[in-house]
This record gives structure tokens, C-alpha cells and sequence, in this order.
């Protein structure tokens, strides 16, 4: 734990005198960190729509491309730098430990950060504008009072599952111009369960801050243990629709392969439920990111079934 704070100190220090003024802290709370995460769930809609053969010739990569700058930064970057000023958290939070105090225009940023992107968006098919401004009026809707949906548990929850779930992988589908059948519908379909069952999961470790500061946050209304209760139910669920999109498809015996992300997200999922009670807020953080590692295994599995 010493080693990490010193390596984070050292980057930050790094970053603060490459960069002038507070240019660093608006990078920080865009949140970089979860940009690969990010990236790698929103490329897995352009290379089912195109195939894994299709994105290896460059098929519709300038699109793609594109799509993902758009959505990973503008989007994504600017709604968790408008989260950061309406949270004004001081302990660790998602993807960044120890936030920098808020910058004195960060609002400022993440607006236009938020706009620019709209704009950017008109430059891609119907379907991509479409995403992004459904997902541009979520995250105001999420973070900015009077609304503050972030604080209203199930709607935060909703929001979460088919904006990052379903429409991010949909919106680089939607950026190649090619229509969206049945079954991979149900492809993309199947995330936005996936991700119901991972949402609480991230607020487990930030049980004592969310309370002392009043959030009524999803996870502290179902308690531990229902949260990894409807975690799991939410995994199967999302499984689940995988199978049925098996059969849509017509997918033959390398259907399989989805037993394999099933099988570590049970491995994550169910010590943690049994033992939930004696974990420490750091614990639970590593379950966090033990999670989003069998999302990314879910990702890899997801593209050999259904786009090779």
C-alpha cells in the first residue's frame, strides 16, 4: 500500500510539472483511469458489427475511431468531471484515488467538454447522434441538482445499466451504418443486466462516505448483502440473453466459450457474498476490480462467439 501511494505521488508530481497551472487536476477528474475500460467495451459494438475480420482490414475504422475519441473523451471525460463538481469528494472515488481539489472552471470544462462532443457526434451516422444525446441529457440529469438522479437509488441505477451497458457498445455499432438485427441486439442487450449486477458492486467500498455525506446510493439501501444478492441474479440474467442471442444466431459449439466469463464471474461473486461481512472498505475495492476484469473476460469471450 506504501508502494502504491508513493507511485501515485510520483505520477502526480510527474504530471503537475509537465502540464501548467491546474490543467493536470481537469485531466484527473476526466478520470483516464477508466478510459481503457471505456474504450474496450465501446469498440466491442464496432467489431461485432463489422466482425473481428472486418476490424482487422480496417473496415469502417476512421468511424470507429472516431466514435470512440468522441464517446470515451468528450462524453464519458465530461461526465465524470461534472460528477467531481457536484460530489466534491475528498476520499478515494472511482478510478481515482486521493482527487485533487476541484479546479476553479471545472464546470465550465465539463460543460463544453459535454457540448463539443455533441457537436463532434453530427459528424457520424443518425444512430450515433442519437446515443449520444440520449446519454448527454442522462449524465445532467445524473449528477446536476435539482435532478441529482445519482442520489436517487433504482433511477441512478437505470441510467448506469443502459447508458454504459447497452448504448456505449450500441454507439459504435451505430457509428459503422450498418442496422442492428435481432440477435445481436440481444448481444448488446444482454450488457445492460451485466452491467445492473456490476453497478452496486462499485459502491460497496464507499459505504461509510456515501452515509456521512447523505447519499442514498442504490447500494446502501439494499445493504451488503442484497447488493450481491441482485449482483449475481443481474449476471445470470445478462447470460442468460447471451444464450437466447446463441440460438437467434444459430451460433454452434463455440457458444461454449461463454461458460468461461460465467464461470469467473461466480468466482468473484460468490466468496464475496459468502464473506461480504468481514471485508475491509480496501477489500471490497479489489472485489470492484476484480469485477471489471470478468467484464473485460465477458468482452473477449462475447467477440469470439459472436463476431469471428
Amino acid at each position: 500500500m506504501v508502494t502504491d501511494a508513493r507511485t501515485l505521488n510520483a505520477w502526480r508530481r510527474f504530471g503537475y510539472r509537465l502540464l501548467p497551472g491546474d490543467v493536470y487536476s481537469y485531466i484527473l477528474h476526466m478520470r483516464p483511469a477508466e478510459w481503457p475500460i471505456m474504450a474496450g467495451h465501446t469498440l466491442l459494438g464496432y467489431v461485432l458489427a463489422v466482425g473481428v475480420r472486418g476490424a482487422l482490414s480496417g473496415e469502417h475504422i476512421g468511424a470507429a475511431l472516431r466514435a470512440l475519441g468522441i464517446w470515451v473523451v468528450f462524453l464519458n471525460g465530461g461526465t465524470l468531471a461534472l460528477n467531481s463538481v457536484f460530489d466534491k469528494d475528498e476520499g478515494d472515488i472511482g478510478y481515482l484515488n486521493a482527487p485533487p481539489p476541484l479546479p476553479r472552471y471545472l464546470l465550465h470544462f465539463s460543460a463544453a467538454l459535454l457540448v463539443i462532443g455533441q457537436l463532434l457526434a453530427f459528424t457520424l451516422p443518425a444512430g450515433f447522434q442519437i446515443a449520444y444525446a440520449i446519454c448527454f441529457i442522462l449524465s445532467i440529469l445524473y449528477s446536476v441538482p435539482p435532478f441529482r438522479f445519482k442520489a436517487v437509488a433504482g433511477v441512478d441505477w437505470v441510467i448506469n445499466m443502459w447508458g454504459f451497458g447497452s448504448l456505449t457498445p450500441y454507439a459504435a455499432w451505430a457509428a459503422t451504418g450498418r442496422p442492428l438485427d435481432v440477435g445481436h441486439g440481444l448481444v448488446l442487450l444482454a450488457f445492460c443486466p451485466l452491467f445492473a449486477g456490476l453497478y452496486p458492486l462499485t459502491q460497496l467500498y464507499q459505504f461509510d462516505e456515501d452515509r456521512r455525506r447523505g447519499d442514498r446510493t442504490l447500494a446502501l439501501i439494499l445493504g451488503m448483502r442484497t447488493s450481491l444478492v441482485v449482483a449475481t441474479v443481474c449476471t445470470v440474467l445478462a447470460f442468460g440473453l447471451l444464450g437466447w442471442a446463441l440460438v437467434t444466431l444459430r451460433v454452434g459449439a463455440k457458444g461454449l466459450a461463454l461458460l468461461l466469463p460465467l464461470a469467473v464471474w461466480l468466482a468473484v461473486l460468490l466468496p464475496w457474498l459468502v464473506d461480504h461481512a468481514t471485508r475491509t472498505p480496501r477489500q471490497h475495492q479489489r472485489g470492484m476490480y476484480r469485477a471489471l476484469a470478468a467484464w473485460a473476460v465477458t468482452d473477449v469471450a462475447v467477440l469470439y462467439v459472436f463476431a469471428t
